[in-house]
């Protein structure tokens, strides 16, 4: 126990406040009146059934006292009998009706902390993403969404009543007997939720090392399976094992621990109530035999100690777990309140594109303060123009891509798109007017369709025929037997690279953007399919600004301008013709490159 001069909340304490706080509001939603409502009529309910059932023990003592020998005559109390069946009906009447009007609440309370979640995601930065491991990241969001549902149950369905029924029966044994028997009872209650309480915070660690390891557990598998053909290419199937059994044992080691805390617990809680259970029945017994009191008051008593330690007895299961809940949700809204790396400013509008005009104005980027990516780059790609970049690898090239698309601000200088500084527009806007051909096309595990058609959500099947056609990817669909619901499969691993490069350009075609980055889009392919998808990047291109990253030269011999990138400088620029004949490290990596591809064109000639 904390000292009164450490008697101030904990983070966690404060983590769980802020939860709760963050929770009410989407159980009190401020533009659902109807929400509101049902809210009002669910407590109605809680009280209503509350009232009623701390009743029933005395309509049952004076069933018992009725049947009682009095001058050696019984009376068959039938009124009593029938009150005591109509409460006991009327109660689970009014608790279903609760649970009945309660439940839009919840779900609803769920479903807007979920999406919120997912929302707050997506506009996360890249790089929160890059850090983040995708496995641990989905049984957090799992696990929270899991012990919130829990915690809008029992917090308000079994906590609450049990605080008003404990009331409300210390108040009735004040009435009926003597005031002994709500200080046994509520000492009982006091000693029983500090025990709780105590073991329960021991417990914590357990439960905490329990979900690390879970989370580490599948975490691991998830990666693992993902990279499915990795593992067999190396023959790393049981060096898979051992990494996922290590995690298992970790969970399994702390899995036993918290079973061992979970028997102490509930040994000493079933201590704790048999204990004030059978000193309030001896008092009640002692009154009996005195004669104050009557066979029904005894009957009362302990009819009261049992319909008070049944829910008691539950909130100490309770209790652990709303505990859980909380920690679980603790961990899904510290990730709503990670703030995103790039943010829109307040009052950004949208970018006004006229031609696509991009100007790179003396900008410097670091991904950490240890090293420098960009330093002073400055270059201009006026409207329709195609700008390459190349370099070696580490030089620059991918991150002028992705500062362009705003997924990083620069820490020097500003990048403008028609005169516009992209930090003064909104990241929407800047997005909706550039297409992207990544050089590793991931697709979604749905149909060919599908993967176009999310190039511009909602588009008509000619519209995505069309940019097949475009793409030169119509053919091969159209050989399928599902044609356009074909699924892709995973990650799109159903298809080769050079189909799925073809069905990253058809959804770019698709959005038909006015500005184009080609992120070394056909650097993983072999030449002859690097040449067929060329073609469609030309074409697709056309008319377009277009930034293209570069590895093969070959790919870029026409560009408006080529610059050369080494060390996060540009150390030459020019077209393919003057970096040519200036001989210097363009000239160097053409000339290298040729080589190369005599080699290879020898090598086939002897195969």
């Amino acid at each position: 126990m904390r000292s009164m001069i450490d008697a101030t909340p904990t983070d966690e304490e404060q983590n769980h406040w802020q939860t709760l706080r963050t929770l009410s509001g989407h159980l009190w939603p401020g533009d659902r009146k109807d929400l509101q409502l049902r809210v009002i009529v669910a407590l109605v309910c809680l009280v209503g059934a509350r009232l009623v059932s701390v009743y029933i023990p005395v309509i049952y003592k004076d069933a018992v006292d009725a049947l009682s020998p009095k001058d050696m005559a019984l009376v068959l109390p039938l009124a009593v009998i029938v009150s005591y069946g109509l409460a006991r009906l009327s109660t689970t009447i009014l608790g279903e009706l609760r649970d009945f009007v309660f439940v839009r609440v919840s779900q609803h309370a769920q479903r807007g902390v979920a999406l919120n979640t997912f929302k707050h995601l997506h506009h996360l930065s890249l790089r929160f993403h890059l850090d983040r491991q995708t496995g641990g990241l989905s049984r957090v969001i799992e696990r929270a969404l899991r012990g919130m549902q829990f915690v809008l149950s029992f917090m308000l369905f079994n906590i609450l009543p049990t605080m008003i029924e404990l009331v409300l029966v210390m108040a009735i044994l004040s009435y009926y007997f003597d005031y002994r028997y709500p200080i046994v009872t509520g000492s009982t209650v006091v000693i029983y939720i500090a025990f709780t309480f105590i073991v329960t915070e021991w417990r914590l660690k357990f439960r905490k090392e329990m979900n690390d390891k879970d989370s580490a557990a599948n975490t691991k598998a998830i990666d693992s399976l993902l990279n499915f053909e990795t593992v067999k290419y190396f023959s790393n199937e049981n060096h898979e094992y051992a990494r996922y059994d290590a995690s298992l044992a970790g969970y399994e080691s702390a899995a036993v621990k918290s079973q061992r805390s979970l028997s102490i617990l509930n040994v000493g809680q079933a201590t704790i109530i048999s204990a004030g259970v059978v000193i309030l029945m001896y008092m009640a017994a002692s009154g009996v035999v005195a004669g104050d009191l009557s066979i029904g008051d005894f009957v009362m008593a302990n009819t009261y100690m049992m319909q008070l330690f049944m829910p008691l007895n539950f909130l100490g299961f309770v209790y652990r777990e709303m505990k859980r809940g909380f920690i679980d949700m603790d961990k899904l809204f510290e990730l709503l309140h990670v703030d995103a790396e790039v943010q829109d400013a307040p009052e950004s509008e949208g970018l006004a594109v006229d031609g696509g005009r991009i100007e790179f104005d003396h900008v410097t980027f670091a991904y950490n303060d240890d090293r420098t990516i960009l330093d002073d780059v400055s270059f201009v790609a006026e409207a329709g123009q195609t700008v390459a970049i190349v370099g070696p690898s580490g030089s620059g090239k991918s991150t002028v891509a992705r500062l362009l698309f705003r997924f990083y601000d620069p820490q020097g200088g500003a990048i403008r798109i028609d005169g516009q500084d992209l930090k003064s527009v909104t990241q929407a806007s800047v997005r909706s007017n550039i297409g992207v051909v990544p050089q590793d096309t991931v697709l979604f595990n749905d149909s060919i369709g599908y993967n176009i058609e999310y190039g511009r959500p909602g588009a008509s099947e000619e519209e995505i025929a069309h940019a097949a056609k475009m793409a030169q990817i119509q053919g091969f669909i159209a050989d399928l037997s599902e044609g356009f619901d074909t699924p892709v499969g995973e990650r799109g691993l159903k298809l080769s690279g050079g189909e799925k490069q073809r069905v990253a350009i058809a959804r770019t075609i698709l959005k038909d953007p006015p500005i184009l980055i080609l992120d070394e889009a056909t650097s993983a392919l072999d030449t002859h399919t690097e040449q067929e998808i060329q073609q469609s990047l030309d074409e697709v291109s056309r008319g377009r600004t277009t930034v293209v990253v570069a590895h093969r030269l070959s790919t870029i011999v026409d560009a408006d301008l080529i610059l050369v990138l080494d060390g996060g400088r540009i150390v030459e620029q020019g077209t393919h013709a003057e970096l040519v004949a200036a001989a210097g490290a363009y000239f160097s990596m053409w000339h290298q490159q040729q080589r190369v591809q005599e080699v290879q064109a020898q090598l086939r000639e002897i195969a």
